[in-house]
């Protein structure tokens, strides 16, 4: 698809439109047909002026962006240098060769990438981009479970705060949930705070686990009969559902699995129409890379990760804001936590 050079006015009185040239910048430019397949051309020029200054403010910051997959395409494809999931990015974070990260997500990856590179400046581009699930427990709650249930490990899942890390014992993402909670050699665990995901992993390990009743706000929303309703409008889709959706979501799913293992299952098997159960703006990034295949999209839109724009990108490397700090007694055992995560295989 043709890059647009100019747009047409019109003036109010209906008479022959007069080109006007649009400039677009040169690196925009180059990046648009990496996206073309999700974004209209037309729409483009919106986009060209923050995406050339901040490719080359994070020359002069010496910076990276690290996107989460549900940031937006133009996020995600064209100023990202490190993108993947809650695990991608918190391995990754630690092997940046730069003074600077934004981080193109929700608070609590910002205070992961913080915790893991101390000495350099974190940004998030917005200090409204929560999360539902990091919202939904406290430190002392935590501390209360381990009253309740004295001597048995609490696995808190990275989305939460970094004060609620510190109170845990090991880390885990949807990706490498199972494989953490086995790997404490124990009969029962405490796992924080997603009930869904904790109760998904239940279902595939002899460990027992204690939940607690977070939820994630746009994976709840899913169910069953959406699922099913989904086969009948869609012969032969093939169904992906994250984790943090409800048991029987999963049941009803063909796979399930953490954002980076639904990319790996779309690259290794290339169903010809599938649809993600999770944030919509996975399916828009995947499609970037498989335009070929048909994307079903139930969009369930997280308001959080929507708050980071490609503006507030810009605005965070040209102002040094939101720098992410953390108390160094919280930040000294809450990066124990997320590093024996990352030793788990």
């Amino acid at each position: 698809m043709a890059l647009p050079s100019e747009v047409l006015r019109v003036d109010n009185r209906g008479e022959e439109p007069q080109r006007a040239r649009r400039a677009v910048a040169p690196h925009a430019r180059d990046l648009y047909a990496k996206v073309s397949h999700a974004i209209p051309a037309i729409e483009w020029p919106i986009y060209a002026a923050d995406i050339d200054a901040i490719m080359t403010l994070k020359r002069t910051r010496n910076a990276v962006v690290l996107a989460h997959n549900y940031q937006t395409p133009e996020i995600f494809h064209c100023v990202s240098d490190i993108v993947g999931d809650s695990l991608a990015l918190a391995r990754e974070a630690m092997n940046v060769d730069a003074d600077v990260i934004v981080l193109a997500g929700v608070h609590f990856m910002a205070e992961t990438a913080k915790l893991l590179n101390p000495d350099k400046t974190v940004l998030i581009p917005d200090l409204g981009a929560g999360c539902s699930l990091a919202e939904s427990i406290t430190p002392e709650d935590v501390r209360r479970l381990r009253r309740t249930y004295p001597g048995v490990p609490v696995v808190t899942y990275v989305n939460t705060s970094a004060a609620v890390k510190a109170e845990s014992d090991i880390c885990c993402t949807s990706g490498n949930a199972k494989a953490v909670v086995e790997s404490l050699g124990v009969d029962r665990v405490i796992m924080l705070p997603d009930e869904f995901l904790a109760r998904n992993i239940a279902a595939q390990t002899k460990v027992k686990i204690i939940n607690w009743s977070g939820h994630c706000e746009v994976h709840e929303l899913f169910t069953a009969a959406e699922v099913r309703e989904l086969r009948e409008d869609y012969p032969g889709v093939v169904v992906l559902a994250h984790p943090e959706c409800p048991p029987e979501v999963v049941a009803e799913a063909d796979f399930s699995g953490s954002t980076a293992a639904m990319q790996a299952y779309v690259a290794q098997h290339r169903p010809a129409r599938l649809v993600l159960l999770t944030e919509c703006s996975m399916s828009d990034n995947v499609a970037v890379q498989y335009p070929e295949l048909e994307f079903v999209r139930p969009c369930n839109l997280c308001p959080h990760m929507k708050k980071i724009t490609l503006g507030n990108i810009r605005r965070a490397l040209e102002t040094m804001h939101h720098e992410v700090r953390i108390d160094p007694a919280i930040a000294a055992r809450a990066r124990v936590a997320v590093e024996r995560m990352l030793a788990v295989s």
